[in-house]
């Protein structure tokens, strides 16, 4: 009996794969973040390559910044043109501006003209790439059902993730044994174009959003910062976020010091430490896809904070090979429950009409973060010396998961309670077809009336301005003085006033003690008229009631929205 949790959860770890491969339109997202993300790298590698040849190490670390500030500045600034339309337009346009990017550089280390070119060249296409991981992540929502899917995309493009960060240099260097830099250069460009050309065709019904008004960026850019400001969940996650990016930057200072000053490798040995824990990110990927099934993922997400910071901490104080090793690893495991946990959760707790930008503004925190972490870790280096600088550095981490402990524990819960209420409307027919995204933002403007047993809950010709949903008890609905259903859990009424905005068609009284979950007009009509798939079942819905109260009334006609009117 024991095993059989065990069972279960690799049973959901494969069916998150499963799910993945089944869904067209995931299957495509994936493919095209695995194809940009790898030209990503390997575009990294050859760039490096470039400034190296070009002006030596200072030079790898001035284009290095260079490809940095874009980021931190546009990320915010940018990330509100995804959020205007269809994600995946955006993820086209981004893919198809690196590629042109990517591939004139390519003509340009090949012809030998100035490398002042390929640097400007590598803004451009730092610029465009902004975009792709806000948009991504911002897409995801749309093209799942269910806070499960939501948690398997994560975990595959996670998965994908850390793929791509050993496919790209891996693939950079056997190009570089048998050519030079322009033909990575272009070979980066394809996967570009690649990536684009699988969203071009790419099929998902985009879920109802606000009626489109005059774009106003700056407006729009404070209206993200203040989705994250306003909600105290999404700034502790970015807040972790920030943590560990600082981190991420003390580890490109780390990996060379420890190798050349502790562990007495020489300069290959960063690269060895740096492939530790590309490794451990794909171990964790596969680990963290068992955890798709679970309600913990802020707990998860907190050990993945956790396991950036105390491994440092290990080699300040262990300063030998294997614990080294051993150590990265370990960081690269904790990146991948950070890529799962904490990109689910954030794209569960913002609204969707602002998720790129909360996204964007994420990409920023990480750009500024891991710059501030690399100059940090330099002065604390030079001032504490290297081991008394690793376990201070390792320890940020941690303290503040631990901090954060309580609060995220209590968002764990909020999490399952919120689950709960999805699974609740999910049982409602015209309701089960919205996106997650639709059906998240409802779940999160329901409302609580408690009823005793004989209470009304309306009466015929009342006006309709709500939608309920019973949640436990039971109601009558009594039309024209003789009750005509009993509702249970799960089944919901009062959507034929709000559909056709008529009066109350029949009363409703509380058969038991009821708990009813309430949502306003606004929000019920804009969801359900909104999307085409659940007007056609409203529609649907609503007949087959009027028909059971009165079989002789004549069927409307059937209308591709099912007549129902648009607002």
């Amino acid at each position: 009996m024991g095993d059989v949790p065990h069972a279960r959860r690799l049973a959901d770890a494969l069916g998150a794969f499963a799910s993945n491969a089944r869904n067209p339109a995931l299957r495509r997202a994936q493919l095209s973040f695995l194809g940009a993300w790898t030209a990503e790298w390997a575009f990294t590698v050859a760039l490096g390559i470039v400034a190296y040849r070009d002006g030596g190490a200072a030079g790898v670390g001035l284009v290095g910044l260079l490809r940095m500030l874009p980021s931190a500045v546009c990320a915010p600034l940018l990330s509100p043109l995804a959020d205007r339309g269809r994600r995946e337009r955006v993820l086209v346009v981004v893919s198809t501006v690196r590629g042109l990017a990517t591939a004139a550089a390519a003509v340009v280390a090949a012809t030998g003209a100035p490398t002042s070119l390929v640097y400007g060249l590598a803004v451009v296409s730092t610029v465009a790439a902004t975009l792709f991981r806000p948009a991504h992540s911002a897409l995801l929502p749309s093209l799942c059902r269910t806070g499960h899917e939501l948690a398997s995309a994560n975990v595959v493009r996670g998965m994908l993730d850390s793929l791509a960060t050993l496919v790209g240099p891996l693939l950079a260097a056997v190009l570089l044994a048998v050519a030079d830099v322009d033909l990575v250069l272009a070979t980066a460009a394809t996967a570009s174009f690649w990536s684009a050309a699988l969203l071009v065709r790419l099929r998902y019904d985009a879920p109802p959003r606000p009626a489109a008004r005059r774009p106003h960026l700056a407006r729009e850019v404070v209206e993200g910062l203040r989705a994250v400001a306003s909600d105290r969940d999404v700034a502790l996650v970015l807040g972790l976020a920030a943590a560990q990016s600082l981190t991420r930057g003390a580890l490109t200072v780390f990996s060379v010091l420890v190798s050349i000053e502790l562990l007495d490798r020489g300069e290959a040995g960063a690269g060895t430490l740096m492939t530790a824990v590309g490794v451990g990110a794909v171990l964790g990927s596969l680990g963290a896809s068992l955890l798709v099934g679970t309600r913990r993922l802020a707990a998860w997400f907190a050990l993945g904070v956790t396991l950036w910071g105390l491994p440092l901490v290990l080699v300040g104080l262990v300063p030998y090979d294997a614990a080294a090793l051993a150590a990265m690893a370990f960081i690269g495991t904790g990146n991948a429950l950070i890529d799962v946990a904490g990109f689910t959760l954030l794209g569960r707790l913002a609204p969707d009409h602002v998720l790129a930008r909360v996204f964007g503004v994420l990409e920023s925190i990480v750009a500024v973060a891991i710059g501030v972490g690399a100059a940090t870790t330099s002065w604390l280096v030079g001032t504490w010396g290297l081991r008394p600088a690793l376990v201070v550095v390792g320890l940020v981490c941690p303290v503040l998961a631990a901090l954060s402990w309580v609060r995220l524990r209590a968002l764990d819960g909020a999490v399952g309670r919120h689950d709960e209420v999805v699974d609740l409307l999910r049982q409602v027919p015209m309701l089960r077809p919205l996106p997650l995204p639709t059906i998240e933002q409802l779940a999160r403007h329901l409302g609580t009336l408690d009823l005793a047993a004989g209470a009304q809950v309306f009466a015929q010709g009342d006006v309709g301005d709500r939608y309920y949903v019973v949640e436990s008890g039971a109601a009558d609905v009594v039309g024209d003085g003789r009750v005509v259903a009993t509702l249970g859990p799960g089944e919901g009424f009062g959507e034929i006033a709000l559909l056709r905005a008529a009066p109350r068609s029949a009363t409703v009284r509380a058969r038991t003690g009821v708990r009813l979950r309430t949502l306003d007009a606004h929000h019920f009509l804009t969801a359900v008229v909104g999307w085409t798939p659940s007007a056609r079942e409203a529609a649907t819905g609503m007949e087959r009631l009027l028909e059971r109260w009165d079989p002789e009334r004549p069927a409307a006609p059937n209308s591709g929205d099912g007549g129902l009117p648009h607002h």
